[in-house]
């Protein structure tokens, strides 16, 4: 238990230094895009276009937070099958308190009040759900499951391509929802995952659960891309947090065998709601006050809070 738990914190801290490098080297590519006026910045419908979000992946803050990503996906992989999936995906999602503590340095901001106790609330409620945490599933599950994951993913992650597309500037948090389905969908994936423990290669790559960690993995990237470029950072991160946390959670504890303590189901719901709540809230009070910082033509407008 305890080394799921470092390693689920670790798993967390990789994710949120990635989110905000990836964060500067997507506005960095937004603000020089604008700034020549490039028609292929964006869509028809106001979106980043594929051009300006490959040229935001070749900055070197966007691919050193990519690398930290990918740190941050093999220690969380890990520990989705040491710890309860509603325990390991709901310290993962923390890293909501690593970034915003850290956009105090990169990007400028300053934490008040009610970020600060957001933030308290997430802690508290890590420490409930330490404490409830019972055994983890065994992660057995029928081959129709492995499937069924497969479909859902390339349903969800090819029409979440397509949609963001068309809602352009509108689909910040739908990208955000579906990128956090992705990222669950990768907990889920990793541990029904057959082949691994004994590992054997020729399980593993028959295995559609890989297909769909992929699948999942490559395009929440871009939707999470996306998301960090259009700029309604607030609501597409907690759009993202319910979508990592909430039904991978579910999942585990219906058909995973994933359970709490003995006597401490109550406490396992309480810690799960109240971290889900105040990792929404640090988004949502980590947006700048629009009235009290309304840029004028010759002032540049301050940075958003970019939390995710």
């Amino acid at each position: 238990m305890i080394i799921g738990l470092v390693t689920a914190v670790a798993a967390s801290a990789c994710y949120g230094t990635g989110s905000v490098l990836q964060a500067v080297g997507s506005r960095k590519s937004a603000q020089q895009e604008a700034a020549k006026a490039s028609t292929t910045a964006t869509t028809q419908h106001g979106g980043p276009s594929l051009s300006s979000t490959a040229k935001a992946a070749v900055t070197w803050e966007f691919m050193v937070g990519t690398v930290l990503d990918f740190v941050g996906f093999a220690l969380g992989a890990l520990a989705a099958r040491m710890l309860p999936l509603f325990l390991s995906q709901t310290v993962i999602s923390a890293n909501l308190i690593v970034t915003a503590l850290l956009s105090i340095k990169l990007l400028g901001i300053r934490l008040n009040k009610r970020e600060w106790m957001s933030i308290g609330v997430v802690c508290s409620a890590l420490v409930l759900l330490a404490t409830a945490a019972g055994h983890e599933g065994s992660g057995d599950a029928a081959r129709s499951t492995h499937w069924w994951l497969l479909i859902i993913s390339v349903v969800l992650m090819g029409g979440g391509w397509i949609a963001v597309h068309f809602l352009g500037s509108k689909a910040a948090i739908l990208a955000g929802l579906l990128s956090g389905l992705g990222f669950g969908a990768i907990g889920v994936g990793v541990r029904i995952l057959d082949g691994i423990d004994p590992f054997d290669l020729p399980t593993l790559v028959a295995d559609p659960a890989l297909y769909a960690i992929l699948i999942s993995g490559g395009v929440g990237m871009y939707l999470h891309t996306v998301a960090l470029q259009i700029g309604s950072v607030n609501g597409a991160t907690a759009a993202l947090v319910v979508g990592e946390t909430v039904l991978p959670g579910i999942i585990g504890v219906l058909w995973l065998g994933d359970a709490s303590r003995e006597g401490f189901a109550w406490m396992a719901v309480l810690g799960f709601l109240l971290a889900v709540a105040g990792a929404v809230a640090v988004a949502w009070f980590g947006e700048p006050d629009a009235h009290s910082a309304a840029p004028t033509p010759d002032t540049k407008e301050p940075e958003p809070t970019v939390v995710g």
